[in-house]
């Protein structure tokens, strides 16, 4: 199991950018391999239990994800656990640490959970050769866009 993570510093409190990240159906903007979520039926919002379906996409490859959040505490962490087909793929956490009164480190990372099985087919499946380089490489977009976002610009 190996795990990344990437912080990129946002002029805006933590609770905005929190609420940036709690409308998963929002992370197709956010993302540039996920394309959209949506709930699934139960709770419809960012709660511990709540469940998503992802879309991604890398290039022709497309496949679908099953998430469940873990953790959700306002201006202060989003957690959730990825399945494909029922099997362990990721758990995602984002954390918030405030830097002052208008400024917080948000820091976005990924614990690759897959089994050998995964391991093996992940690559045919999401056209990702070596996975921990392109979760860098979508953590960093991802942490961007929010910073964008958040920041108004």
């Amino acid at each position: 199991m190996s795990s990344r993570q990437v912080a990129i510093e946002i002029e805006a409190r933590p609770e905005d950018i929190y609420r940036l990240l709690a409308d998963v159906r929002r992370m197709g903007k956010w993302s540039p391999e996920c394309e959209r979520c949506r709930w699934l039926p139960g709770l419809q919002e960012a709660r511990p239990g709540a469940r998503f379906r992802g879309t991604s996409r890398n290039g022709w490859h497309r496949w679908s994800t099953r998430a469940t959040i873990v953790a959700a505490d306002p201006g202060r962490q989003l957690a959730f656990d990825v399945t494909y087909m029922g099997l362990p793929v990721a758990s995602w956490r984002y954390e918030f640490t405030p830097l002052g009164a208008e400024s917080t480190l948000l820091t976005e990372s990924v614990d690759d959970r897959r089994g050998r099985l995964l391991r093996t087919f992940s690559p045919y499946i999401t056209g990702a050769r070596d996975r921990g380089e392109r979760n860098d490489q979508t953590m960093h977009a991802t942490l961007q866009r929010l910073k964008a976002a958040a920041e108004g610009s």
